[in-house]
């Protein structure tokens, strides 16, 4: 769950101030000087959409490391023999997996790990005291392999371009509906666009924002099925992976980290919607119906 709050949470602010410095240097007033343009405003939808997302990509393992105080463990030179273990694992599952070897860190927080980085040869792997206490090594190892494969996989540029696209659809039709907003409801006929525009633009952003998120919260749901898989591929065997399943399911709900318990939720179909991993259940029933 980090590597995708951390995202979406980088992204919005990135693509907040992105869009209050084109106001500032006057692209928005140009976009509607003459009226709306559909056109020119996809493209200029586009361009801030995916800026933000890329932008937010290639801060990805900065913003996991600053955010959860995470160390990276110097491969030459570990600090005990269990992290010597965590790097020469994590190591040897990127080499299955034909990828680069990551960064390998730890994390103060309760039984949790996650992947994220712009290159699949320049990642970061970071896992949480609390997995490290409460798991064995071949548990730690599965859940290692399911980072690796959403590494391997591509997953963060994937995500980087659904959330470009639901971005600069949040953009244009935020605009689309200030702009109609504005003339139709608070007869603006004056050239340009007043104040209906900009509250209108504002409430849009949000549900549309909103709207997004259920869309790229379904994107990760599926990928972790596919990472669930991929961990089961590397260890050749998927019962690792399904004990490490069953060991998350066990251990206390809401044990996130303080900075990311907002981000918990939990129970009823909205809260479904948003979440962006599937139950446990689901996920171990998927894996046992693996060909062995």
């Amino acid at each position: 769950m980090k590597r995708i709050v951390l995202f979406l949470a980088t992204n919005l602010a990135v693509l907040l101030v992105l869009s209050i410095t084109m106001n500032l240097l006057g692209v928005g007033r140009y976009l509607t000087a003459n009226g709306i343009d559909p056109a020119q405003l996809l493209i200029f939808a586009a361009l801030l959409g995916f800026t933000g997302s890329f932008i937010s990509l290639f801060m990805s393992k900065w913003m996991a490391k600053t955010s959860t105080g995470a160390r990276v463990i110097d491969p030459n030179a570990p600090a005990n023999t269990r992290e010597a273990w965590l790097v020469d694992t994590v190591h040897q599952l990127a080499d299955r997996a034909g990828i680069g070897r990551p960064e390998v860190a730890v994390y103060e927080g309760a039984p949790n790990a996650f992947a994220t980085g712009a290159f699949r040869n320049e990642s970061l792997v970071a896992v949480s005291t609390g997995l490290l206490s409460s798991m064995n090594e071949e548990e730690i190892t599965a859940v290692l392999g399911h980072e690796i494969t959403h590494v391997s996989n591509g997953d963060m540029v994937t995500l980087t371009l659904i959330q470009g696209v639901v971005n600069t659809f949040v953009i244009f039709l935020s605009r689309l509906v200030g702009y109609f907003v504005d003339r139709m409801l608070f007869k603006n006929d004056r050239d340009g666009v007043g104040m209906g525009y900009y509250l209108s633009v504002i409430v849009c952003e949000i549900l549309f924002g909103v709207i997004a998120s259920i869309i790229v919260a379904w994107f990760s749901r599926l990928r972790e099925y596919r990472a669930d898989a991929g961990s089961a591929r590397l260890l050749g065997a998927r019962d690792p992976m399904i004990h490490a399943l069953a060991r998350l399911g066990s251990l206390e709900a809401g044990a996130l980290p303080k900075s990311f318990q907002a981000s918990g939720i939990a129970g009823g179909a909205l809260g479904a919607l948003f979440a962006s991993h599937p139950p446990i259940e689901q996920r171990i029933e998927a894996l046992r119906r693996l060909q062995s």
